[in-house]
């Protein structure tokens, strides 16, 4: 297996993240450009997809782990606050079970080129943000996967959030339903001091 370095997304990362996202048109929801989840207050009128994301991430208010093979971004996890990432699927549900304060943190989307994918690299994406999470400070963080039962498959394009499975592995754990075939799964991240980029694989 090669050896995968993580990084966080910045302007330094840009052009590569950018060159993922082209490479698979925008990705989802009708290619977003990993968008859908991000507060639309303060967004200028008509801005938006690759220019709207380019100029959060260049003034700090996107954040995700990649995943590089060599120079090329092959995969990230997107995460943030809730001010930073306030729309998620199924809210009014989500928002009606709710029992706790909201996380400090929150996962939204998981992202693996077509061809790299089946090869643990999601895994490696989800750890790659615990380990940005912890660098920051740490604090409660959510996910919500899909819960789909065992053996059910759902195609790559849909899946946008991983399974309920690969957070458990990553020490998350099952918090309550959201919506149908969903989930919030929760971790609270111990604080470390950063260190160099880490690298997996």
């Amino acid at each position: 297996m090669s050896e995968y370095e993580i990084r966080a997304l910045d302007a330094s990362t840009w052009d590569a993240y950018a060159g993922l996202l082209d490479k698979h048109k925008g990705c989802g929801f009708g290619g977003c450009w990993c968008t859908w989840f991000h507060s639309r207050e303060g967004r200028p009128e008509g801005l938006k997809g690759r220019p709207w994301k380019e100029r959060l991430v260049r003034e700090g208010n996107a954040h995700a782990a990649l995943v590089f093979d060599g120079d090329a971004a092959v995969a990230w996890c997107q995460y943030g606050s809730p001010d930073e990432l306030p729309n998620i699927h199924h809210r009014k549900e989500y928002e009606a079970t709710r029992t706790d304060e909201l996380p400090d943190y929150r996962i939204t989307c998981i992202f693996v080129d077509r061809d790299y994918r089946r090869k643990g690299v999601a895994a490696m994406a989800l750890r790659g943000a615990v380990d940005l999470i912890a660098q920051a400070g740490g604090g409660v963080v959510e996910g919500y996967p899909h819960d789909l039962q065992e053996g059910e498959k759902m195609r790559p394009q849909f899946l946008y959030n991983t399974t309920r499975s690969l957070y458990e592995q990553t020490g998350f754990s099952y918090d309550r339903p959201k919506g149908k075939k969903n989930c919030v799964m929760r971790r609270t991240v111990t604080p470390v001091k950063a260190s160099r980029r880490p690298r997996v694989g």
